[in-house]
């Protein structure tokens, strides 16, 4: 897959269990602060998105858990970006930093809530405009 974006993380130890690896819940926040650092460097702000009433929210996940991440792994999230109809598919993928083994791959479908109602987002599309891919 050709990635859009990529940031570097390291596990910490409280995120993971009793079987002394990552929990599994932890892997969605991995992919959230992904994109919200992705929406950063393309000059929108989270926050002020939902100051002015533009809430993206996430509709559905579809998420694959290959190879654990440990206490102290570096790990590298990478996504890439598609939009069907009115849904932002990010496609997300995370590797353990040290031999780029696939650890994790999710599938988040946002939508856009526009003062509570579902619609299309300028400021999104006109962010996002030079990386999405439309698909069917």
């Amino acid at each position: 897959m050709n990635y859009i974006f990529e940031t570097r993380m390291e596990v910490r130890d409280y995120e993971c269990d009793i079987e002394g690896i990552v929990n599994n819940a932890q892997y969605i926040h991995y992919c959230e602060h992904t994109r919200h650092l992705f929406l950063k460097a393309c000059g929108l702000s989270f926050a002020e998105m939902h100051r002015k009433g533009v809430d993206a929210v996430v509709a559905r996940m579809q998420l694959q858990y290959k190879v654990p991440l440990r206490p102290d792994d570096e790990f590298i999230s990478r996504l890439n970006l598609t939009k069907e109809g009115i849904k932002y598919v990010f496609h997300q993928d995370i590797y353990r930093a040290s031999d780029e083994c696939l650890c994790f791959r999710g599938k988040i479908e946002l939508v856009c809530l526009i003062n509570g109602r579902l619609g299309n987002s300028p400021e999104y599309d006109a962010a996002f405009q030079q990386f999405i891919v439309h698909s069917s």
